[in-house]
């Protein structure tokens, strides 16, 4: 019986579950922590496309019945995948916007409607140009009203919406705040539209597109929690990792103004539309031991296993029967008979990720190892979305596998040029400017150059404007002798660093293009000369601009066109994560212990990085530096095996297996 439940040998092809999910997150589950409706798609872009065709039946419903749609728009990344489907049922299938009426939740202010960070303009750009709506029937709030007409314009907007019968139907996202809308920690249910300050918080999310937070604005105009109560219906929607707690916190927990989201479970018609990383949180995807039964495998016994251990504070090997079965895990016991034949399991299950050799060890019996012993000496492809994840998420391992006689290569997918303050960038034009002038050069064009980017850059650049094509290579370049020097100093050779540039990335704003064909094109072609052994990629996709996300992508389909080839029966994929969060124990597949030495001299390469300092632009809502929070996550990530009565090291990367 035990053998037909659970293979704790073989291949650990449990990423699967988690980096494939079936189409749909079973619905089947008993979810009764749950205080409103919420459906669980596989991709943020499955959940967008139905949310695209719930508004598309409300528009085609109303025009039916020759009446008026009024739709409640919101803003931000989370709706972008809604508003490209639209318009492509608008220009492919003729969905009409004629009879819809829009009104956008908010604003911010001040804020000039021209500027690209407005959201009029973001509506511009991403739905209202490229449909059929009569711009009188566009309502955005507008964020360059006088401050003295101020709470009559909010008035007016208010009644506006209610001269119309108020929202058919209301689009939200979440921020991480809780706040719907602008609406953030603190308002009161029945809100109507109005001037408001903004969460620290929030604004540091915005950072991003503002290239600052000192360059956010500190109000907005918002549509109150009252206004959108209103609407007939709710659709709110969450994608992604770093939603997760928050989405837990309004959906699980009592309604509070702390979670201005949570009074939506007082509205009668409301669903949220999550994927399935934004779900990972509720005890349905998390704990689902504790609302029903399990189909118990080697992933759920090992994670249900940690979570009891985790939550009584002991090891594996102290957990007894008593503790299963007042803990929900009496379903377990049933299949095993006994506290100990799980626990000496999970135990040496996890025992058996921890490896000093992450490229395999020669000469080793590889049955319970992470990684093959052969071939001895490997090609290793790692993928670095931008010039620092390589050394920050795998420093450690990355000097290893150099030490351990690996052919080691760094692919650099995109230029990282965005993240490069104004200031480092004018500092390197001065050391630049002082170099060609104390040496006897007929560089005058250069100099005449140098001169049109540090006027751009103190003089003429707008807050968060778009920086000229110069600058854009000249802060790639900064980026890139980093990288250089950070490899040099890991012992990478130089002959094998890849600097794709990839093109969707390279258009000087924090907007990208979507993934192409030229894209993925680039990717083929790296793959198939290097021919690796070994692909590291970035698995953490909740960085704040979305660049590790749509990189992963791009991986993923170039792996999909290469892997029939020959060289890919012999290659394995691994994906780390640290720049923006950490892969749960229950996760890991293989760790590296890190020793107090190579944890410094991880730090040293981390900080050849200097414009990713202090000055970076994008720390995310993450006050720690880059090379902080990497030692900090690493040593807490032994400290979670030390816990659980597994070997105590000083740190450790963690890596998770993707079967292609």
């Amino acid at each position: 019986m035990e053998n037909q439940i659970l293979q704790f040998r073989g291949e650990l092809d449990e990423a699967k579950l988690y980096y494939q999910p079936s189409d749909e997150f079973d619905k089947t589950v008993k979810t009764r922590y749950e205080k409103m409706s919420a459906d669980i798609f596989a991709t943020a872009a499955k959940g967008a496309k139905w949310v695209a065709s719930q508004i598309a039946d409300v528009i085609k419903l109303k025009a039916d019945a020759n009446e008026i749609c009024v739709l409640g728009l919101a803003t931000g990344a989370t709706p972008l995948g809604v508003y490209a489907e639209l318009v492509r049922l608008h220009k492919e299938e003729g969905l009409s916007f004629k009879n819809v009426v829009t009104f956008n939740l908010d604003e911010y202010y001040p804020m000039f409607k021209s500027s690209i960070q407005s959201y009029n303009y973001y509506m511009d750009d991403v739905l209202f140009n490229h449909i059929d709506i009569p711009r009188e029937q566009i309502n955005v709030p507008d964020g360059e009203i006088d401050k003295k007409g101020i709470f009559n314009y909010c008035s007016e907007y208010e009644n506006k919406i209610d001269s119309f019968g108020g929202l058919d139907l209301q689009i939200l996202g979440i921020g991480r705040t809780g706040h719907i809308g602008f609406n953030e920690p603190g308002s009161q249910l029945d809100s109507k539209t109005r001037l408001i300050m903004l969460d620290s918080l929030t604004r540091r999310d915005a950072a991003k597109d503002f290239n600052g937070i000192n360059k956010v604005p500190k109000a907005a105009v918002t549509m109150g929690v009252g206004t959108i109560f209103k609407a007939k219906r709710v659709i709110l929607m969450a994608w992604g990792e770093g939603k997760a707690s928050i989405v837990k916190k309004a959906l699980e927990e009592s309604q509070c103004d702390s979670v201005p989201a949570s009074y939506l479970q007082r509205h009668k018609d409301v669903k949220f539309v999550l994927d399935v990383p934004a779900a990972g949180d509720l005890t349905r995807v998390k704990n689902p031991w504790l609302v029903g039964s399990v189909e118990w495998n080697r992933y759920w016994i090992r994670k249900a296993a940690v979570w009891l251990c985790n939550k009584l504070g002991k090891p594996i090997l102290k957990l007894t029967n008593r503790d299963y079965n007042d803990n929900g895990l009496s379903e377990l016991l049933a299949w095993y008979g006994s506290a100990y034949e799980v626990n000496i399991k999970v135990f040496n299950d996890l025992q058996h990720t921890i490896s000093g050799w992450p490229g395999g060890k020669l000469n080793a019996d590889d049955t319970y190892r992470p990684e093959r012993a052969e071939p001895a000496q490997k090609k290793i492809l790692v993928f670095s979305p931008h010039p620092d994840d390589d050394v920050i998420s795998m420093g450690g391992t990355l000097k290893r596998l150099v030490d351990q006689n690996h052919e080691v290569h760094v692919a650099y997918q995109t230029s990282g040029n965005i993240a490069v303050a104004d200031d480092e960038a004018v500092r390197y034009l001065s050391f630049v400017k002082g170099f060609a002038n104390t040496h006897d050069t007929n560089e005058g064009n250069l100099q005449c150059v140098i001169e049109d980017i540090r006027k751009f850059l103190l003089e003429n650049k707008e807050p968060g404007g778009v920086d000229t094509p110069e600058v854009c290579r000249m802060k790639a370049l900064i980026r890139r002798g980093e990288a250089k020097a950070a490899c040099r100093f890991v012992g990478v050779r130089s002959k094998n660093l890849h600097f794709l540039d990839l093109p969707f990335y390279e258009t000087g704003k924090v907007k990208k293009n979507p993934l192409g064909e030229e894209d993925v094109q680039i990717l083929v072609n790296l793959l198939r000369k290097v021919k690796p052994h070994q692909i590291f990629a970035a698995g953490d996709w909740s960085d704040p601009h979305g660049t590790h996300r749509v990189c992963w992508e791009g991986i993923y389909q170039a792996l999909q066109i290469v892997k029939e080839e020959e060289w890919m029966d012999n290659c394995y994929v691994w994906l780390y994560r640290g720049a923006w969060q950490e892969w749960s124990l229950d996760e890991i597949q293989m760790a590296v212990p890190i020793s107090p030495e190579e944890l410094q001299h991880k730090r040293n390469a981390i900080l050849r990085h200097q414009s990713q300092m202090e000055s970076a632009p994008y720390l995310g809502g993450d006050s720690r530096l880059f090379w902080q929070r990497s030692e900090e996550r690493n040593r807490a990530t032994a400290n979670l095996f030390n816990k659980l009565g597994l070997s105590e090291y000083e740190a450790i990367e963690a890596f998770v297996r993707f079967i292609v």
